[in-house]
């Protein structure tokens, strides 16, 4: 099997030749960071229609955590183009980072379009390392569709621990692995490589649901879904929250 997939891998890299080569000469990382927020704006309008319900049902959870001051300050983590903002309930303070600048016009144009919610500021950086927020700062932190394409879940999940308040809550909705032995898992692991090019660092075949279970949280909720799009390698998603 492993040698049936090094070479269906190697077949796709020769047709998508062309893109291999510019990520050998560095050239296609900026042309990623430029154009895949518009691509990503594109395909989430799309997938939000299917997962709507799902997405009102996870996030009206967070008005339960209002405290005297009718505030949540809420991290979103790979805010990418703001499209969970319109989710969130009133009251919100709404911190957002992102390792791509090119989505912060994404999210002001998001933001006008919510006003319910009160946004803070937008953070370059990468979810390894939030520095910039202190720690215990956060009753929320969001997480969706970003630890499939982070260089390390384990420390990203570390830093969310790290900004989250105790009894602070992180929701989370992400993409992951087919099942172990499925032809659905031999085609992940066959696009994978070139994937992870077109996708901006995104993998297919990570198997998520693991890293939140050992991330020493003092409680997992966890739901699968299925994939919103069968046309493309992405698997099935898991959706829930995980309490600090």
């Amino acid at each position: 099997m492993d040698a049936l997939v090094l070479f269906l891998q190697l077949l796709v890299l020769l047709l998508t030749l062309p893109l291999h080569l510019l990520a050998l000469l560095g050239c296609w990382q900026p042309i990623c960071k430029t154009y895949f927020p518009y691509f990503m704006a594109m395909l989430t309008a799309r997938s939000y229609k299917k997962m709507e319900s799902k997405k009102r049902e996870l996030f009206s959870q967070i008005k339960d955590l209002k405290g005297t001051s009718g505030n949540v300050a809420l991290l979103e983590l790979g805010c990418g183009t703001g499209a969970n903002f319109q989710f969130y309930p009133q009251g919100c303070k709404v911190t957002c980072v992102d390792p791509n600048p090119n989505f912060e016009k994404f999210l002001t144009k998001s933001m006008a379009e919510n006003r319910h919610l009160q946004y803070e500021r937008f953070i370059v950086a990468y979810g390894e390392n939030m520095k910039q927020l202190a720690d215990s700062s956060m009753d929320v932190v969001v997480c969706t569709l970003v630890l499939c394409s982070v260089q390390s879940p384990r420390k990203v999940l570390q830093e969310v621990q790290r900004v989250l308040r105790p009894g602070g809550l992180l929701f989370f909705w992400e993409h992951v692995a087919e099942p172990q032995g499925s032809r659905a898992f031999l085609w992940q692991r066959v696009l994978e490589p070139t994937w992870k090019h077109i996708g901006d660092g995104c993998h297919l075949t990570r198997e998520t649901w693991k890293d939140i279970e050992r991330a020493q949280f003092s409680e997992v909720q966890l739901e699968w879904q299925p994939p919103p799009f069968r046309w493309l390698p992405v698997g099935p998603h898991i959706m829930g929250k995980a309490v600090k």
